[in-house]
């Protein structure tokens, strides 16, 4: 049985990918960790939990040792819109966090999923279909760190052995989870102000396609990825993975299915607008479907069903 640690896991993606572990490998064979965020009731209670900080290595090492960890789910980051107002802090908690990690399990014999994403793409990248293998010249510093990122996780394998695996996630939309200071981040909002008010204001204009993936993919893609065979792995770290390319209107036409008086307007944020302008409108993900399988579960009409259902449990609102 695995010894799992995961850093950043009281953050969107790390708070429902630590339960799902649970419940695949068992509770106090997962232990979670945090820095300054409070973890909700259910992760606390569910397993063991530990604040650290990724930039002091010895906090990582000591959870590892103690409880023979040998598996590393590294999700502790600041997501774009974030790290572009705070880049001297962004790079010390992406890249020194991740750097600290990867030496952990270099002398503790872990293997480390760490997550890319659609972020380490940049103008002159092409936006349709981008290629698994193609050019990287992000204009943020978020995407700075997660190509150095990508780079950092090929050479502990190439140079050290140490098995390293990641994703390129796109926009990720939850209902569990507020979301964290991303560029894809409208796509949870938007959800959330059609059953509060009938009505949303996009920071993104119309016509922005962007890549997104609904949460249970996304857990999924990083523990099908964890537990395929490292025989069939070409590429390792960073496969391009999506499920649906969507702009604004797409939801909101999809969120009219079921409210029909749902509006939304636009009032565009530079900074988002400028960075989502440098990203692909949708990626190839034929390496990962061919390499270990890959097959996201849900559509835009699916989740958004989904949403909808679970969002409106969740805040007490009945929407029929």
């Amino acid at each position: 049985m695995r010894k799992i640690l995961v850093t950043g896991a009281a953050g969107q993606i790390g708070s429902e990918l630590t339960i799902a572990l649970r419940q695949r490998y068992g509770n106090e064979n997962v232990i979670a960790t945090g820095h300054k965020t409070k973890p909700d009731d259910a992760l606390i209670e569910s397993g063991p939990f530990h604040f650290i900080d990724c930039t002091e290595i010895s906090t990582v090492a000591e959870v590892v040792k103690k409880y023979k960890v040998d598996t590393i789910y590294h999700l502790a980051a600041l997501l774009s819109a974030v790290a572009e107002e705070k880049p001297q802090r962004a790079w010390n908690v992406n890249m020194i966090g991740l750097y600290n990690v990867l030496e952990v399990a270099r002398t503790y014999e872990c293997s480390v999923f760490t997550p890319s994403s659609i972020g380490v793409f940049g103008p002159t990248t092409p936006l349709d279909k981008t290629p698994q293998v193609t050019i990287q010249r992000p204009n943020t510093m978020y995407g700075v760190t997660k190509v150095a990122g990508e780079l950092l996780c090929d050479y502990y394998f190439k140079r050290f052995g140490v098995d390293t695996r990641g994703v390129r996630y796109p926009g990720i939309i939850s209902y569990k989870t507020p979301p964290g200071g991303g560029t894809t981040d409208y796509a949870v909002e938007i959800y959330y102000c059609a059953i509060k008010h009938k009505r949303y204001t996009c920071y993104l204009k119309k016509g922005t396609y962007l890549d997104m993936m609904y949460m249970p993919d996304a857990l999924k893609a990083a523990i099908d990825l964890m537990e395929a065979s490292p025989a069939k792995l070409k590429h390792r770290n960073a496969f391009n993975v999506t499920a649906m390319s969507v702009a604004p209107e797409n939801i909101a036409g999809e969120i009219q299915k079921v409210i029909p008086e749902f509006t939304m307007d636009f009032k565009i944020d530079p900074l988002r607008q400028a960075i989502a302008d440098s990203w692909p409108n949708s990626m190839d993900d034929g390496a990962a479907r061919e390499e270990w399988e890959w097959q996201p579960a849900y559509d835009l009409a699916s989740m958004t069903q989904d949403m909808m259902e679970k969002l409106s449990q969740k805040l007490g609102i009945r929407i029929d």
